[in-house]
């Protein structure tokens, strides 16, 4: 009697197990609420990102070259300036004194060279007697009729002219030298004073004036000196954007860009990449550990894609004005009619159970198990649903390019594929391989949600 109640006793202790057992297995069968999304081809154009200011492509600064007080100035802001127009006089007193002073030295080096000619004329003469004097001394000596004093004072009356002769020719050229100083002087007082004067060196519009007449410029002979005005070209503008080091690498002269300005809100503009910078913005500066490291790019609005903006005014006037704030999407590469799915679908997962045929695949050829290689890095991944079996299935894929919002898949899925793309909780962690799951509609989750929010 006693080992029968044992018995049962053992019987429904093990009912009991299994019971829970059998409740907590049952528990993992519950199906998990996801939405999903088809494998489809679209489209997809990746781009990079970027913002940045807008400024005319060319643009000059207007300094001058000399020092002085603004006496004329006869342009404002936002005139519209050609070629070889006037912009600026500056008192021209001081330059006109210096080069009448260098007009007077060249004239008294000129004469000098005038008076050392003539010198030079009578040395030669005076030489030319000393040295007939000479001769005749030279041929009475050899006969004995003067003394050795006489002939010594001839000689050295001939040797005194000969050197007069030299250094007559030498004034010459000492004379000749001060001249070309004085022409050079001449002609920098000339220049000075021509820079009194500033033209326009190109067309465009005034798009800023620093100085108003009668406020004193500083010439920027040695250093750099007052800007006086800018003038920009703003019939051809661009955007400056700082891209970052992980994508410029992406960009490429005459890649496409959409162009977004902050002024114009329901407007987008189309512009090319026509500059792309070799050196960081930073490698001047000194290198922190949270510091950015960006890359220059200039992007050329085309003129066509705004000419209705500027359809109205004149057509040296552009809608954009310098210093405007722009975003810019850079198109770096496009595919068409390829496989793609939400980006928000793609998980990582390091679970070589559910890789186990991606694994097989990428050791091809390998003994046995035990000398596969562990991978470095998670397999990129995306849960489909068997609809047969109501259950999520694990599959690696290789994926591609990339937009906003769909990325493209290489290999591991089918057009016509239903793949999760939420909840994302489900995707990134919660949700494994075999769990049963049951499809609903995004829409149908937001219900569910408020509705719990409200209870």
């Amino acid at each position: 009697m006693k080992r029968f109640w044992k018995i049962v006793i053992v019987l429904t202790v093990l009912i009991i197990v299994l019971a829970i057992v059998g409740r907590s297995c049952g528990g993992n069968r519950d199906k998990t609420e996801v939405y999903t999304e088809e494998v489809t081809a679209r489209n997809i154009t990746e781009t990079v990102s970027a913002s940045g200011k807008i400024q005319p492509e060319t643009e000059v600064k207007i300094q001058s070259e000399v020092s002085g007080q603004i006496i004329e100035l006869p342009v404002k802001e936002g005139d519209h300036v050609e070629k070889g127009q006037l912009l600026v006089r500056i008192n021209p007193d001081l330059y006109n004194s210096a080069l009448n002073r260098s007009e007077a030295a060249l004239n008294g080096a000129k004469s000098s060279l005038s008076s050392a000619r003539a010198r030079l004329v009578q040395a030669e003469a005076q030489f030319k007697n000393a040295d007939l004097a000479w001769q005749r001394a030279t041929k009475l000596k050899k006969e004995g009729a003067i003394s050795d004093a006489e002939y010594e004072t001839t000689t050295g009356t001939w040797e005194t002219s000969k050197a007069e002769v030299t250094a007559a020719r030498e004034s010459i050229s000492a004379a000749e030298f001060n001249i070309a100083s004085a022409e050079a002087t001449r002609n920098e007082a000339a220049d000075n004073l021509r820079r009194t004067t500033i033209t326009a060196p190109m067309g465009g519009i005034v798009t800023a004036l620093a100085k108003e007449t009668g406020e004193s410029v500083l010439g920027n002979s040695m250093m750099s000196g007052d800007v006086i005005m800018r003038i920009s070209a703003l019939n051809s503008m661009e955007v400056n954007v700082e891209v970052n080091e992980s994508d410029i690498v992406r960009v490429s002269l005459g890649d496409t860009a959409m162009v977004e300005v902050d002024a114009y809100l329901e407007e987008k503009f189309k512009g090319i990449v026509t500059e792309i910078g070799n050196t960081a913005l930073n490698q001047m500066g000194a290198m922190t550990t949270d510091q950015v490291t960006n890359f220059s790019v200039k992007v050329r609005i085309l003129p066509e894609s705004y000419a209705h903006l500027a359809a109205d005014t004149a057509s040296t006037i552009s809608p954009f004005r310098p210093g405007m704030s722009a975003a810019v999407d850079i198109q770096t590469d496009r595919v068409t009619n390829v496989l793609s799915i939400p980006i928000k679908a793609v998980t990582s997962r390091e679970d070589t159970t559910g890789t186990r045929l991606m694994d097989r695949i990428k050791n091809k050829g390998a003994a046995d198990a035990g000398k596969r290689e562990k991978p470095e890095e998670p397999f990129t991944c995306v849960f489909v649903v068997n609809e047969a079996k109501q259950e999520a299935v694990l599959r690696v894929v290789k994926t591609g390019i990339q937009d906003d919002e769909f990325i493209q898949v290489r290999e591991g899925l089918a057009a016509g594929e239903q793949v999760v793309i939420g909840p994302y909780d489900e995707v990134a962690r919660k949700l494994d391989p075999g769990d049963h799951v049951t499809i609903i509609t995004e829409e149908e989750a937001e219900e569910e949600t408020t509705n719990g929010d409200k209870e």
